[in-house]
């Protein structure tokens, strides 16, 4: 019998996922319905499977690979400070931006989550619904990051300041309830020992990211498709913090987190991180999930009247205990937008599963307790990202047009800045010309500048923007004028080029410093190439009603898909893939693969339409 359950609750895994795409259900977190799956498989329902054996020791390996892969999703950049010694450019900007950072907010936003969550934990314990505080609001504070990131990325806001605020709150509500579930495990686990021998975890953490600072450098001259040392380094890493966890009197969960965020230090390739996804999210995570929904027993769990009471109150904990996120985010943000990152990290249900796992093992929470928890947590995963994207808007607090400056008015530049569209860029054009003002100013957004000095343009803001371009004749103009914009701290600057001896006396420094060099020439011959390879390509940039998006193969549902089967075909052009290094011409029968870099465009009718269709393509799923 135990080895017909494992059968079914590898082919419940397997046929999960593929319903939800085939009935296009996106509401729902995989993870939530693989619990449901369960619920469905065990006594509440068909209990078809047996919890003990082998499938229990799968699920407990499933929990330590899901919290080593949620150590791996932090991102350590949105904690790092700001540059030291900040270009002019980056002074304007942090003396210009919100006096309510991102850091700022999150670190405030999530205060209010801890304080909540302690008066939450205080009232039910009070009240007498459940006696144990300090659990109560480790429960309450968490977040569930995976379900955060996966709303955020679908909206395309990862990037943006809001974003980043939400992540970083996310990220909060992963570490901080770890810690606490550390610190409250060896206080009042029966096998606890001295609080301080925890840091023995992070001493030989701190360790191992010495001793493999330098292992993804030379990763390419040591691995092969037979050794994979990449992903035997990540299981080394959870077998020994995990096994170093449990023998000082923590919890393996514990281990596993931290070996995840060393592993993240460490910068494993998008490669090594895919390798870990389809072993932890193909095989050991969703046996942790269904098993997880097999442990509860609905129809004893709903007999008993004080559980039919304690959902809905701990439901309500949940989302009380983010609301005070609603208005530190309007110190920033919009109505709609703040209600709506009020609403994302409400969703909790990594952390849950893996503390009841680990207060189960303490002997600290009954059963039907652990039950409530569970299914006040499964329905938070439900309401926080249908309320996000019901309130969300992307409104210009949100996202901000690329700034471009152009210096030089001529033949070139006037058309550009024509055809360049509006939704994503704001565009200056800038001449010190009298006579090319007078022509042009009436063609399109011209500014007449008193003089081209370096620093009279830089102390009057005129670099103040994304992108210079300068497009003068006098190629030793742009080399100067190049310089001072990328001195003035400039992200992208572009010079032209026209007189060969300028160009190749300066390339080599402008392209040390970051600068893009251009001359007519050469495009007018990559241009003609294009003509010729590729005619359809060239005809799509070369009008103005159409708009070309590049962007990386990421959604596993387009995996090996040929292109006319792709739901959105029929509102764009693929012009090219390049795959590892090489163009495939497409083809309707031309299949996907993951990581393919796709050229596609689209016409007036689908322009709208095309950031999302570029979101669906690069979405993590």
């Amino acid at each position: 019998m135990q080895q017909l359950s494992i059968v079914i609750i590898l082919l419940a895994a397997l046929i999960t996922p593929l319903l939800l795409n085939r009935f296009q259900i996106s509401a729902l977190p995989t993870s939530v319905v693989e619990i449901l799956v369960g619920i469905a498989l065990g006594p509440s329902l068909l209990n078809l499977i047996q919890n003990d054996g082998i499938l229990k020791a799968l699920s407990g390996i499933g929990v330590i690979v899901l919290l080593f892969l949620s150590g791996l999703e932090i991102d350590f950049g949105i904690f790092r400070p700001g540059s030291k010694n900040p270009s002019q450019l980056e002074q304007k900007q942090r003396a210009a931006a919100s006096k309510y950072s991102p850091l700022k907010l999150a670190g405030a936003g999530y205060f209010s989550i801890m304080v909540l969550s302690l008066l939450l934990g205080f009232i039910m314990k009070l009240t007498g619904l459940f006696n144990d505080l300090w659990l109560a609001a480790i429960l309450f504070m968490t977040v569930s990051l995976g379900v955060v990131i996966s709303a955020l990325k679908e909206r395309d806001t990862l990037g943006t300041s809001f974003g980043q605020i939400i992540l970083l709150i996310s990220a909060l509500g992963e570490i901080v309830p770890i810690i606490g579930l550390t610190i409250y495990a060896s206080l009042f686990g029966t096998n606890s020992k001295s609080l301080w021998l925890t840091l023995i975890v992070f001493a030989v953490a701190g360790l191992l990211l010495y001793r493999f600072r330098n292992f993804f450098k030379h990763l390419d001259q040591i691995n092969k498709s037979t050794t994979q040392v990449d992903v035997r380094l990540a299981f080394f890493m959870i077998a020994l913090l995990s096994l170093i966890a449990v023998s000082v009197g923590s919890e393996a969960v514990l281990g596993a987190f931290v070996g995840g965020m060393v592993y993240k230090l460490l910068q494993p390739s998008e490669s090594t991180r895919e390798k870990l996804d389809s072993i932890g999210y193909g095989f050991f995570i969703p046996i942790f999930f269904i098993m997880s929904g097999v442990g509860l027993n609905l129809r004893q769990l709903l007999s008993t009247p004080s559980t039919l009471l304690l959902i809905p109150l701990i439901l309500a904990g949940y989302l009380i205990a983010k609301l005070m996120l609603y208005p530190i985010l309007r110190l920033r943000f919009n109505r709609k937008n703040a209600l709506a990152g009020t609403a994302l990290p409400m969703a909790t249900i990594t952390m849950v599963l893996a503390i009841l796992n680990v207060a189960a093992e303490l002997k600290v929470i009954t059963p039907q307790q652990s039950g409530d928890f569970l299914l006040a947590a499964i329905i938070t995963c439900v309401v926080g990202p249908l309320t996000f994207n019901h309130f969300f808007n992307p409104a210009k607090d949100i996202y901000h047009n690329i700034k471009l400056n152009i210096f030089g008015v001529n033949i070139v530049t006037i058309p550009l800045d024509q055809q360049l569209s509006r939704s994503w860029y704001d565009v200056m054009v800038y001449t010190a010309n009298p006579q090319s003002y007078e022509s042009f100013n009436s063609e399109a957004n011209v500014s007449l500048l008193p003089t081209l000095d370096a620093d009279y343009l830089s102390a009057h803001g005129y670099f103040d923007c994304d992108i210079a371009l300068f497009a003068y004749l006098d190629a030793e103009k742009n080399y100067q004028l190049a310089k001072a914009a990328k001195r003035y701290g400039v992200k992208r600057v572009i010079a032209r080029f026209e007189d060969r001896n300028v160009k190749n006396s300066h390339e080599k420094e402008l392209t040390s410093l970051g600068v893009e060099v251009y001359n007519t020439f050469s495009i007018s011959i990559a241009m003609l190439r294009e003509l010729i390879e590729v005619p359809s390509t060239f005809n799509m940039i070369k009008s103005n009603e159409t708009v070309i998006h590049e962007v990386t193969l990421k959604n596993q549902n387009y995996i090996g898909i040929p292109l006319r089967q792709l739901p959105f075909i029929d509102q764009i052009t693929i012009n090219r893939i390049f795959r590892k290094g090489k163009i495939v011409q497409p083809t309707g029968d031309t299949t996907l693969q993951l990581n393919d870099r796709i050229i596609f465009s689209t016409a007036s009718p689908h322009r709208s339409e095309s950031n999302r269709i570029r979101s669906e393509i690069a979405k993590l799923n």
